[in-house]
C-alpha cells in the first residue's frame, strides 16, 4: 500500500502583527528532549518564515511557560501544546498560565492528536526503525505516556486506528507508561498470543524522555522501537495547523487589529 501525505491548507506568510506561536512542551530532565524540541521549532520556523515562535515548559525544564509569557510584550499569543492528547495539562495548566498573564490575549490550541499528520510521522519513524531482514511489522504497539483522563486514552485509540489505516490494516494496539492500561509488556504479550511475531513499537512521544525510554525497554527483545516523533516535517505542519485553528477561532485578524488601532 502506498502511503499518502496529508496536506493542511497554507495561509501564506504571516502578517507582521500575527500572534506569537508559543509552543508548550511538557518538560523533561533528559537533555535530549530540549534539543529535540528546539529542532522541531526550527522546522516550524522554516515552514512559516517570519512567524515568531517561542517555547515554554510546563515543568522540569527552562524556560517555564509562566516565564515565557511574563517576558512577552503585550499582544496576542497562541498556546500550542506539544502534547498528543487531551488531559490535565491541556485542560488545566494552559488556561491557568494564560490567566496569569493578563497583559496577553491568549488563545489555547487543541492538543496535537489525534490527526492524520501524526499517523504520517509515526509511520515514517516505524519505517526508519524497521529490521529490513524481517520485513514490515505484522502488529504495532502504540506506546503513549498515559493519563487518568479517559479522553486521553480515547485520543490514543483514535491515533492507533489512523496508524493502522496508514499501515494497510496492520493491527495497532495502544499501551501506556503510566496511569492507564494496558502496559507495553501486556500489549506485546496479547499480540503474541494472537499469533503476531513481527511486532514493532511506535513511540507516541514528541521527544525523548523518561517515559519514551521506559516504553522502549519494556517492549523487550525482538521488538524494535521507533524513535519519538521529533522534528519530523509532518509534526511541524501539525503544530502550525493547530496554531492556525486557534488563531482563526479566538483572535481577530491582524487587519482588524490595525483598523482598531
Amino acid at each position: 500500500m502506498t502511503a499518502t501525505t496529508h496536506r493542511t491548507p497554507s495561509l501564506g506568510p504571516p502578517h507582521p502583527d500575527a500572534p506569537t506561536l508559543v509552543a508548550v512542551a511538557h518538560g523533561s530532565r533528559d537533555p535530549r528532549a530540549l534539543t529535540t524540541v528546539h529542532a522541531l521549532l526550527a522546522e516550524v520556523r522554516a515552514q512559516r518564515p517570519g512567524l515568531r515562535v517561542e517555547l515554554g515548559h510546563i515543568e522540569l525544564a527552562a524556560p517555564l511557560l509562566a516565564d515565557t509569557l511574563a517576558a512577552h510584550a503585550p499582544g496576542d499569543v497562541v498556546l500550542v501544546p506539544l502534547l498528543l492528547g487531551r488531559g490535565h495539562h491541556v485542560g488545566h495548566d494552559l488556561p491557568r498560565a494564560a490567566d496569569a498573564a493578563p497583559h496577553l490575549r491568549s488563545a489555547p490550541a487543541a492538543a496535537l492528536g489525534p490527526h492524520p499528520l501524526l499517523a504520517e510521522a509515526l509511520h515514517a519513524r516505524l519505517t526508519e526503525a524497521r529490521d529490513r531482514r524481517h520485513g514490515p511489522p505484522d502488529a504495532v504497539v502504540l506506546a503513549a505516556a498515559g493519563s487518568r483522563d479517559p479522553r486521553s486514552a480515547a485520543d490514543a485509540e483514535h491515533t492507533a486506528a489512523l496508524l493502522s489505516r496508514r499501515l494497510g490494516g496492520t493491527p495497532v494496539r495502544p499501551a501506556y507508561a503510566t496511569a492507564a492500561t494496558p502496559t507495553v509488556p501486556r500489549a506485546v504479550a496479547a499480540l503474541r498470543a494472537a499469533g503476531h511475531r513481527r511486532i514493532a513499537l511506535a513511540s507516541y512521544f514528541t521527544a525523548p524522555g523518561h517515559f519514551a525510554t521506559r516504553c522502549a525497554r519494556a517492549a523487550g527483545p525482538g521488538v524494535p522501537a521507533a524513535p519519538p516523533l521529533g522534528a519530523h516535517p509532518a509534526l511541524a505542519r501539525l503544530v502550525l495547523h493547530r496554531y492556525d485553528e486557534a488563531r482563526v477561532r479566538a483572535l481577530p485578524a491582524p487587519s482588524a487589529l490595525s483598523a482598531a488601532a
